[in-house]
């Protein structure tokens, strides 16, 4: 599969693409088509959601991208959808089409002069990772005419860049992992996955909801939403400051403790690690934004649903299984008490999210469907996506784990989170946050924010 040299380089990072490819899947599979499902549509309007690998000490470059390609080849008979278009029937119902016809996925080969593994494994800033990742600021909607997945694979001095853009109506963070991991156990030598894909998303969801968008083509290079009557509107964003606090097994344990020392009355369960650290971090930023005490702030997490459906999904459903969960206090309840008071409205909302309720919802919005822009989780607001179950560091494709992972500007607002496991396996959690530049300069100095390890 040649490529075209693209004399293209960047000014700040010195990337310069040497190539363009296409990779299908290694063997024919004819037509296949998926309908979306409710659990899909509402991310038509978020951007592509962005990581970024980053591995040392990888050996001969061109080799080392050929193996990626073939193991790509070899994963995507499995996960053929990443290798399609997004479609509509006649009647508006997007699905998902593959034909042995289509380019596939898009591979970039690019080169980072002067660049280290160490430049890009520092806690600040996801700037330095534009020129490294593909699809900055495009719509998922554009799925109707580019590739659902697209790689860039970069050379450093010392190592090489994994960076991903993944169309996030097609597939949530459960089956983003699940793919990296299959790729990566073909690429170690294996003859077939350990896990296959469970593709029927009409088992989750099988109602038809007609959407009238507007073409890509005519919406705004950096639109931020749409809706259902075909508008797609532009906003400007506040500039925001990203930054990783790593939290060792000890800072978690302090949390969790604190958390779970005084629990309120009633009926209540422990909490866990996430509904402490939580409490934790959504306190933390209300300090730091500085809010007014009738200023309304709220907490959303992006619910894994595989398990909350009726009948039960399994963990290979592949798609988008998840909800948002909405916990919602004025800053000045939420801060004048202690944190087990955020902690029980978090797991409060947490429990209370079952498979009727999953089923109201989405009843509610087929009835009245509403694409959300990738902002759109609430005013004031601390939103978790990615989670430190995902075993992120365990992708391996015959060299390692990765230094970093880490997630590129796309869907980032002031008060988006992301979560991963600390790197060396352990029960640690790397809090990746955005917000805006002040209050995330007062947080960078909150000594009750930051634990001692």
């Amino acid at each position: 599969m040649a490529g075209e040299l693209a004399k293209e380089e960047t000014a700040v990072t010195k990337v310069k693409v040497l190539k363009k490819n296409n990779v299908k899947p290694h063997k024919p599979l004819g037509t296949k088509v998926c309908q979306l499902v409710t659990f899909d549509l509402p991310y038509l309007a978020f951007y592509y959601n962005q990581k970024l690998m980053t591995y040392k000490g990888v050996e001969n470059f061109e080799e080392t991208v050929e193996k990626l390609k073939d193991g790509l080849a070899l994963v995507l008979e499995d996960f053929y959808q990443l290798a399609g278009k997004l479609g509509k029937d006649e009647e508006g119902v997007f699905k998902v089409e593959y034909d042995d016809d289509m380019d596939g996925v898009e591979v970039i080969v690019s080169v980072a002069e002067g660049m280290e593994v160490a430049d890009l494994t520092d806690e600040e800033e996801t700037t330095k990772f534009q020129d490294l990742i593909p699809c900055n600021k495009i719509l998922n909607l554009e799925g109707l005419h580019r590739p659902l997945l697209a790689v860039q694979l970069t050379k450093l001095k010392d190592g090489i860049t994994m960076g991903l853009a993944f169309n996030h109506a097609v597939l949530d963070g459960t089956s983003t992992w699940h793919f990296m991991t299959s790729w990566g156990q073909l690429c170690c030598g294996s003859t077939s996955i350990s896990v296959p894909p469970f593709l029927e998303r009409t088992k989750a969801r099988n109602t038809r909801v007609k959407l009238n968008l507007s073409k890509p083509s005519e919406a705004p290079e950096h639109a931020n939403s749409a809706t259902t009557n075909g508008d797609v509107t532009a906003n400007v964003d506040p500039p925001l400051r990203e930054r990783v606090f790593k939290f060792s097994e000890s800072a978690i344990d302090q949390i969790k403790s604190k958390v779970n020392a005084n629990p309120p009355e009633g009926p209540c369960t422990p909490f866990s690690t996430f509904q402490s650290l939580s409490a934790h971090v959504w306190l933390a930023v209300t300090r730091a934004r500085q809010l007014k005490p009738e200023d309304y702030t709220v907490y959303t997490v992006f619910a894994d649903c595989r398990k909350r459906v009726d009948p039960p999904m399994p963990e290979s459903y592949f798609g988008n299984l998840i909800q948002a969960i909405f916990t919602v206090t004025a800053a000045g309840l939420l801060l004048s008490h202690p944190i087990e008071f955020a902690a029980g409205m978090i797991q409060k909302a947490i429990l209370k999210h079952d498979a009727k309720v999953i089923d109201e919802r989405n009843k509610e919005w087929e009835s009245s469907p509403k694409i959300f822009q990738y902002k759109d989780a609430g005013v004031n607001c601390v939103a978790v996506g990615s989670s430190p179950r995902f075993k992120v560091y365990d992708v391996d494709f015959g060299w390692g784990k990765p230094e970093s992972v880490r997630s590129g500007s796309n869907n980032r607002f002031d008060g988006m989170v992301y979560l991963y496991p600390e790197k060396n396996g352990g029960r640690g959690i790397d809090v990746e946050i955005s917000l805006e530049v002040n209050a995330m300069e007062r947080l960078d100095k909150d000594k009750e924010f930051l634990i001692e390890a």
